[in-house]
């Protein structure tokens, strides 16, 4: 698979971004930190926007930059597509003109996306005759997102697009920018300080804090990791999981979900079988029991695992990382642990209390 290979280093006044970024160039990586981080920045120097005086930049086996010998691939001839914060779409033209921009600015013979397809795909189709004032922010920010891909990107760089919105609308533009890699198979680089967001969209994640990269890694790898769980916050820590819907049983309102070779089962969803939905598992939703007890429970997820590692939060708290055939974190309390006795190696059985569909979290 190929790769994404960067290294910037540049100084600023008050600030010093200073990273290494090595990413498969496939599906949504997430740049991820708090105000002030770096986000914005390094997306800058990817496009060409910000230059690094040591950096160094590759995209598959394509040179876009490299300090060293003097080269640097300039803004206008990188194959990019930028999404800001705000459209920036021209208000004098129509939703059809706006998208046409794009599509002129590069060649026949380079063209790869077609009008149609993004269009479809955006479901902007009944838009393409309004003007821009006539649009909603949600609407406005799927235009903006289907201009830039009508310019044939090779990376699609999307700096906070649904920072402006409201709720409601993030939740109207989400499900477009996750298919945008299932459908054009453009790998997207999506700047967010949104845990909600990245949550629903990301594969992978890149972990930012003051201008330094503190964690790289697959999405579950990284809300699993324990050292991470100051930068993202106390109650957030769990399993993100894909899982497959394998049934339907209206007759209970659930859903039945398969991931590895475990079930889970959640409030029925509007989904087709077959289709794959993404999952988090909270580590306060989950207890531990050590065996069958042959007692009937109302907890219907109940899966088996290893414990692979057990770290202090507090001075009342621990987690414990298990093994599922992917990592899952559980919180519990000193006590519980001290009287159940647990020790890496362990086999248990994790309860879980609830499973909550990413479309179902909010801010």
């Amino acid at each position: 698979m190929s790769r994404l290979l960067a290294r910037f280093n540049i100084r600023f006044p008050a600030f010093h971004l200073n990273v290494d970024v090595d990413v498969p160039m496939s599906g949504i990586t997430a740049i991820f930190g708090p105000s002030g981080s770096g986000k914005t920045t390094l997306l800058r120097c990817l496009a060409g926007l910000e230059r690094a005086p040591e950096g160094f930049m590759q995209v598959g086996e394509d040179l876009w930059q490299d300090e060293s010998r003097g080269y640097c691939l300039p803004l206008y001839e990188r194959p990019i597509g930028y999404v800001f914060q705000e459209p920036r779409l021209f208000p004098h033209y129509n939703v059809r003109s706006n998208l046409l921009y794009g599509y002129n600015r590069i060649s026949p013979k380079e063209r790869r996306i077609g009008m149609e397809q993004v269009v479809d795909i955006l479901g902007i189709g009944h838009l393409l005759e309004r003007r821009i004032h006539k649009l909603s922010g949600g609407e406005q920010q799927r235009v903006a997102i289907g201009r830039a891909l009508l310019t044939s990107p090779k990376l699609l760089l999307l700096d906070e697009p649904l920072a402006s919105l409201d709720l409601l609308r993030k939740q109207e533009v989400l499900p477009f920018i996750r298919q945008l890699h299932e459908h054009l198979r453009i790998p997207v680089l999506y700047v967010s300080h949104g845990l909600t967001e990245i949550l629903q969209l990301a594969d992978r994640v890149i972990l930012l804090k003051e201008g330094h990269i503190v964690g790289t890694g697959t999405l579950n790898e990284m809300f699993t990791a324990l050292d991470f769980r100051g930068q993202l916050g106390p109650h957030r820590i769990g399993a993100i999981l894909d899982a497959r819907v394998i049934h339907h049983d209206p007759q209970y309102g659930l859903t039945q979900l398969k991931f590895n070779n475990h079930s889970l089962f959640v409030p029925i969803q509007p989904v087709p079988v077959g289709q794959t939905v993404r999952v988090h598992i909270f580590s306060n939703d989950i207890s531990l029991v050590l065996g069958h007890t042959g007692v009937p429970t109302s907890i219907l997820n109940i899966l088996e695992a290893t414990v692979v590692e057990i770290r202090e939060i507090n001075q009342s708290s621990v987690d414990v990382v298990l093994d599922i055939g992917t990592p899952l974190v559980a919180s519990i309390t000193r006590k519980s642990l001290m009287s159940l006795g647990l020790k890496p190696g362990q086999r248990l059985f994790a309860h879980i209390k609830a499973v909550a569909l990413n479309e179902e979290l909010v801010e």
